[in-house]
């Protein structure tokens, strides 16, 4: 029992209302059908959200269990987690309240709402989110910018810079372009901030016929599918602690987004599928049926 070295095993059973007869004879006891179906989940629970290096919520953690062929629900492992003080990272974007959608209100903007809070596409390089955040070290705030494909939630090109500026988001929407090469008419959803309104993304977005898009100012619905990528990067890796310098700030971000981010961790849209694992899916499924 949890507290019998704190309290008398005898006054512990008079405050619950139980017999000390009784409660000798449930210790005796084997283990019941729910006991011994959580034996063996804390250990796999524990392994998958130290690889997820603490991403994980209850959610993603029984969709790895799911994965990995155990059969449990997601209260339990929801349950298991909370009894070991297990928890996700908090996500950055805005929960919309319960309810009917409310419509965004009408605002001016430099580019057309091309995607209008539709968070999906029908094959690759259609649409792609970007966003840019500020790391903390001892030697200033380098930037990371990203550029994410919304159909497989493959970050597609990412860069890091001193400051906060259309440079930084020029060249990760460069990377983007050269690395997986879009089709006339990708849409490049962004915010309002001046980086992206610029001449300098502006430009090299109309030279590969990428089609700018940005919502509403006010809404943080508009752009929740990044904010579902950078919540995590800016929990995990940004806002974790202070780096000594901004090489290290630098190496830790590039492995979170290539190592897991790309090729580890899972994402719903997707099906709970790495964007690596999707894409080599579609790959496979659009082989067969060629053949």
């Amino acid at each position: 029992m949890l507290n019998e070295g704190a309290w008398p095993v005898a006054e512990m059973c008079s405050a619950l209302k139980v017999t000390g007869r009784g409660c000798y004879a449930w210790r005796g006891r084997p283990p019941g059908a729910r006991g011994r179906r959580d034996a063996g989940l804390p250990a796999k629970i524990s392994e998958i959200c130290a690889a997820s290096r603490g991403v994980y919520g209850a959610p993603k953690v029984f969709a790895e269990l799911r994965r990995a062929g155990v059969r449990t629900s997601r209260k339990r492992a929801a349950r298991l987690m909370r009894e070991s003080g297990r928890a996700g990272t908090a996500r950055g974007c805005a929960r919309r309240p319960k309810g009917e959608r409310k419509a965004a209100a009408p605002q001016a903007s430099a580019a057309p709402d091309l995607v209008r809070r539709d968070f999906s596409a029908d094959g690759p390089d259609r649409a792609r989110f970007a966003g840019i955040t500020c790391v903390r070290t001892h030697q200033g705030w380098p930037c990371p910018a990203v550029v994410m494909d919304i159909w497989s939630r493959m970050v597609a090109g990412w860069s890091m810079s001193d400051r906060m500026g259309a440079e930084p988001a020029d060249d990760a929407l460069k990377m983007a372009i050269a690395r997986r090469r879009p089709g006339k008419g990708c849409a490049h959803r962004s915010d309002h901030g001046g980086r992206y309104a610029s001449l300098l993304p502006g430009g090299t977005m109309r030279d590969a016929g990428v089609e700018p898009s940005m919502g509403s100012i006010s809404p943080p619905w508009d752009n929740a599918a990044m904010e579902s990528l950078m919540g995590p990067i800016e929990a995990g890796c940004v806002h974790a602690g202070t780096f000594e310098a901004r090489e290290r700030a630098s190496l830790e971000i590039f492995e979170y987004i290539e190592a897991f981010c790309n090729r580890v961790g899972i994402h719903s849209a997707p099906g709970n599928l790495s964007p690596a694992e999707f894409g080599a899916r579609h790959r496979e499924g659009a082989a067969l049926n060629a053949a």
